[in-house]
């Protein structure tokens, strides 16, 4: 971001600070979203590569992942900085150095973050869609088989269908998601639903607690993204299974 080294005017200046960094923060939400969608190639990419026995490409991809999850990482940090700064700033009568401004904020909130890449979801994910290649069903380097069963998670994808529509979420024409629970409904369905409830409106799926906020269920940047591969990787499991079919039929056809 270049430096901007200019004095705002006392009155008013705040508030046109907010709404640049309001822009700012958009923009930059963009960036994460596409980094999101380079994870998820890279991981179906890696898990073509780990079937062909090219370890060492895996290996790259692995350390590529890394390296995107880092910057997601100062990504989402610039984002709060900028966030923060458009809330609290207050023009006065000196110039203010807004690159200075924003990197001290940054510093600021990464000091405060308990941020490593090999411990973040995603790379998990990575890991055991390697892993599940040539050893599906056993546990990861290092784990019990009960902690595998109650931990893997191969996608950030909590419900499959929507509980109100009975639809696959992967086939909603509109879908959204709770901010708090991170359950998936049907956006018709699920307004409503909330609609017609005259008090707290409870998540609908079974056994979850959450109260519904009609401000706090929405498309965030991320929800299509991870449907996008959720339903790659169907479509991917569908034509792994139809060959193997059509090897089956050769086989006997030579019997």
């Amino acid at each position: 971001m270049a430096s901007a080294s200019t004095t705002a005017p006392p009155d008013g200046g705040g508030g046109r600070m907010s709404v640049a960094a309001s822009n700012l923060g958009r923009e930059n939400q963009t960036l994460i979203v596409d980094l999101r969608k380079a994870l998820g190639t890279i991981k179906m990419m890696a898990e073509d590569l780990e079937r062909d026995n090219r370890f060492e490409m895996v290996k790259e991809l692995e350390d590529a992942t890394l390296e995107l999850l880092a910057a997601s990482d100062d990504a989402a940090h610039f984002s709060s900085a900028l966030q923060s700064i458009g809330m609290n700033y207050r023009s006065g009568n000196e110039a203010t150095d807004f690159k200075k401004l924003i990197e001290k904020e940054v510093i600021k909130l990464k000091e405060q973050s308990s941020f490593v890449p090999q411990s973040h979801p995603l790379f998990r994910q990575f890991k055991e869609v390697i892993w599940n290649v040539h050893h599906a069903g056993e546990p990861m380097p290092g784990e019990e088989q009960e902690e595998v069963i109650m931990t893997t998670s191969q996608s950030n994808i909590l419900n499959i269908t929507c509980p109100l529509s009975g639809k696959p979420v992967i086939e909603l024409e509109n879908p959204v998601r709770s901010m708090d629970c991170k359950h998936i409904y049907e956006e018709q369905a699920i307004k409503h639903y909330m609609r017609t409830r005259r008090t707290r409106c409870q998540c609908p799926v079974a056994g979850c607690p959450k109260i519904l906020e009609g401000e706090r269920v929405t498309c965030d940047p991320l929800l299509r993204i991870e449907l996008d591969e959720m339903r790659a990787r169907s479509n991917r499991t569908t034509e792994s299974h139809l060959v193997e079919d059509f090897t089956e039929l050769d086989d006997n056809e030579d019997d």
